[in-house]
């Protein structure tokens, strides 16, 4: 699976509009949104579009209008809006639950790359329908706090933003187990 910009887009949307309504900022104007997550204002429109058409998310009319979800946070899996945007998890048809497509293997059944991609199917859905958007919010803004927190010389020698490597200990995984831990 390969989560494609439009999936991307509308996931941080998401979070950003759950972040706003943690922090009662009230409706987002879709060109703030677009400023703030550095989207195509277009782009995002149609994302919102989709968004709006499947009730995640409503928009308010009026000088002080905008978006804000319409749903509340800990109903919304993160799997379904992936789901929603990109469609299937499986990074080959004939693995997929909701999109299988037959391939052109000549014994499915017994097929090890088959049965290797359902296995990383279901490793990406358990995840992904496991967290909901008020799990991810939650994380994000702790890590914002800890970040806030941290001084700078504890910092010195670690990868910083704009790496180009992702971190393990970046993870969502990994900053929610530390935040447990605490």
């Amino acid at each position: 699976m390969r989560l494609t910009k439009r999936g991307e887009y509308a996931l941080r949307t998401m979070i950003r509009l759950g972040i706003a309504e943690r922090q009662k900022e009230g409706v987002i104007s879709v060109s703030t949104l677009a400023e703030q997550e550095h989207l195509p204002f277009k782009f995002l429109e149609a994302i919102l579009f989709e968004l709006r058409t499947a009730g995640y998310v409503e928009s308010v009319r009026g000088k002080y209008g905008g978006t804000r979800l319409a749903k509340p946070m800990k109903s919304i899996k993160m799997g379904e809006i992936v789901r929603l945007i990109d469609g299937k998890l499986a990074p080959i048809g004939c693995a997929s639950e909701t999109e299988y497509e037959k391939c052109t293997c000549p014994d499915e059944t017994h097929c090890g790359l088959r049965m290797l991609m359902i296995d990383v199917r279901n490793a990406i859905a358990n995840i992904l329908d496991r967290y909901t958007l008020e799990n991810v919010v939650e994380v994000t803004l702790r890590k914002q706090q800890q970040c806030a927190a941290t001084p700078a010389k504890k910092t010195a020698g670690k990868k910083t933003a704009g790496t180009r490597h992702a971190n393990p200990s970046d993870g969502f995984l990994a900053v929610l187990l530390d935040t447990v831990a605490q």
